[in-house]
């Protein structure tokens, strides 16, 4: 059953910068208000031109409204996540996090078969507000990929 308002997150490490730099997740987010938001890939367009953009564009907004960490999340290698993060300049605003063998993801139950146009299964896309490693508020995308819910312009009235 996938995660859901009130539950917690997950015990799950992924990774940040290179294979040796595990991050557990759910202590990430220990004692911190905060957005995990996740795409399906890295350098993909709708992730590229929208999604990444969108929370970077928003980001004194949000620390304004007491967030104190956002974190995107994606089923890729560690070095592309770092690579992404330094194309889009999120220079330490947004922690840019690899869950290389989808093991966060599957936890969440947000898992979207992608093998056609992305070789193997990704995370849906989605959104959610986290406080002290419990989730405040969700925002799965209907179809896993689209961009509506799981925006950040549409998570202000969530904080």
């Amino acid at each position: 059953m996938p995660i859901k308002v009130g539950d917690s997150l997950p015990d799950v490490s992924v990774y940040e910068a290179n294979p040796g730099a595990s991050v557990n997740v759910k202590a990430l987010f220990n004692g911190k208000k905060g957005i995990l938001f996740a795409v399906p890939g890295a350098f993909t367009p709708g992730c590229s031109k929208t999604h990444l953009p969108g929370y970077l564009e928003d980001y004194d907004k949000l620390k304004k409204q007491g967030i104190e960490i956002i974190v995107c999340l994606s089923v890729n290698d560690p070095f592309v996540m770092t690579a992404w993060g330094e194309a889009n300049k999120v220079d330490g605003k947004i922690r840019m996090l690899a869950d290389t063998c989808c093991e966060f993801t599957k936890a969440l139950d947000l898992t979207k078969d992608m093998s056609e146009p992305l070789g193997n299964v990704r995370s849906q896309r989605y959104s959610m507000v986290v406080e002290n490693g419990v989730v405040k508020s969700l925002n799965v995308e209907p179809d896993g990929t689209g961009l509506t819910c799981s925006l950040s312009k549409n998570i202000f009235c969530q904080l």
